[in-house]
């Protein structure tokens, strides 16, 4: 499928070493005749296919020196003839010669279009267009992994495995609709029932992973809660390397949500320092307090801070009770003033630490990753980190339920349709029967250039 020229910078606007400008369509290299001046005596037009010519690129009102470079079709990102020019970075030179493109008949790309043509010409599946940008706004080795195994189509490939073992068995089934006379043989019931309760199996093998997928992707969200002055802004302080929230002696300093982000085996952290959760006529530190319950309502683990070298007190207390649902370490701080041996039994601390001196503050980390994945995370298996294929997968399941339920007591049609509706969503997450408005909205989220 070959469309109109599009055109775009596809390097990072700003200063640099180098910027790259793309073209893609039906005759790119027309606009590159125009516009290319090669230092060698091979003409534009002559160009060997994924080699690179040096000489100077037309910028409108200026020339610069680089490079050219042009991907014949099919064999190119986006399955369409394409030419990239490798010109100097700066925002000037990138935009004359992007401008130049334009001059000469060049659409400007809208966002992710270069992708999107390389999914509707078959280059990538829809999840792999997922997984590439996934990678491309990923702020952690484990948001990398994870991108990569959708961009390199190992979800697609094994959505497609479960998807032909349901076309067989509907094949099967067809079968028998169109020879009812003969009726569903026990056998081809018994192999429609192992067929549909197999892949069903892998579904929910699948669901499984993505509670861990989501916190790979998303983060995890880590809220730190104490009673004003246990010196949560200073755990803060320390597990990030730099002072990110204020310390003060004074009660209540903290007045809203400091955010703060830690790597740890390649999984991304969020830490919330929250301010000190009590009752306030403040009207300001009562708005932060508010907002702190609200931080760990949607945490996915708490880290409550509780001053060791005091005894316990009712709002300890009552925060112990707040944060006894949630996934919690406890962890008593100013171990350097000496730990209260009244409070270490009461409280039954994860570990005892001291943000002045930074004693024990390191594990933290290491205690976040096995309080919420019971350990590392193996990011190297297969993870569901997409909420959009989660549901697709579970309404996939669902069907595949139905199915199993239906084959000895519903008509054959009855579960025919069941059996399509699974095939159908899990064509969602490949891109083979996803609406429009999801592949508008997937490719919404790439920049220009991709």
């Amino acid at each position: 499928m070959l469309l109109e020229n599009i055109s775009a910078i596809s390097t990072a606007i700003g200063v640099g070493g180098v910027a790259i400008i793309r073209i893609s369509g039906e005759s790119p290299l027309e606009i590159a005749e125009k516009m290319f001046f090669p230092s060698g005596k091979t003409k534009v037009k002559d160009f060997e296919p994924y080699k690179m010519y040096v000489g100077e690129i037309d910028g409108g009102n200026f020339r610069d020196f680089g490079m050219c470079v042009y991907f014949r079709a099919p064999k190119s990102y986006t399955g369409e003839n394409m030419v990239e020019f490798h010109c100097h970075g700066g925002m000037a030179i990138t935009r004359g010669i992007l401008q130049r493109t334009f001059a000469l008949g060049a659409k400007p790309a809208t966002r992710g279009e270069f992708t999107k043509r390389a999914f509707l010409n078959g280059k990538l599946s829809l999840s792999s267009c997922e997984g590439l940008i996934d990678m491309i706004n990923s702020e952690s080795e484990g948001e990398v992994k994870a991108g990569y195994y959708l961009y390199k189509e190992r979800l697609m490939r094994e959505i497609r495995g479960l998807q032909q073992k349901l076309q067989d068995a509907l094949t099967l089934i067809d079968a028998n609709i169109d020879f009812p006379e003969e009726g569903l043989e026990e056998a081809d019931a018994s192999n429609i029932l192992q067929t549909v309760s197999g892949v069903n199996a892998e579904l929910k093998r699948l669901l499984a992973t993505y509670s861990v997928g989501r916190k790979v992707k998303n983060g995890v969200k880590v809220a730190i809660v104490g009673k004003p002055n246990t010196g949560k802004s200073s755990i803060l302080n320390r597990l990030l390397c730099y002072d990110k929230a204020i310390v003060s002696p004074v009660a209540g300093t903290t007045r809203d949500v400091v955010e703060g982000t830690i790597i740890n085996d390649g999984v991304r952290f969020e830490l919330f320092d929250t301010a000190g959760i009590r009752e306030s006529k403040d009207a300001i530190e009562a708005e932060g307090i508010n907002r702190s319950r609200k931080a760990l309502d949607g945490a996915d683990v708490a880290l409550l801070v509780i001053d060791g070298s005091k005894e316990l007190s009712e709002e300890d207390r009552e925060l112990i009770k707040l944060s006894a649902n949630k996934n919690r370490i406890t962890v008593l701080n100013k171990s350097d003033e000496g730990v209260l041996p009244s409070v270490g039994k009461e409280v039954s601390p994860d570990a005892v630490v001291s943000a002045l001196t930074g004693e024990n503050v390191e594990k933290i980390p290491a205690m976040l990753s096995e309080k919420v994945f019971g350990g590392s995370v193996d990011l190297s298996g297969d993870i569901i980190s997409e909420e959009r294929h989660f549901y697709a997968i579970k309404a996939a399941s669902e069907s595949l339920k139905q199915a199993e339920e239906a084959i000895f007591a519903m008509p054959l049609d009855a579960v025919s349709v069941d059996i399509t509706e699974a095939w159908q969503r899990l064509g969602e997450i490949t891109g083979e029967t996803a609406s429009e408005s999801i592949i508008n909205d997937i490719f919404s989220r790439f920049c220009v250039g991709k």
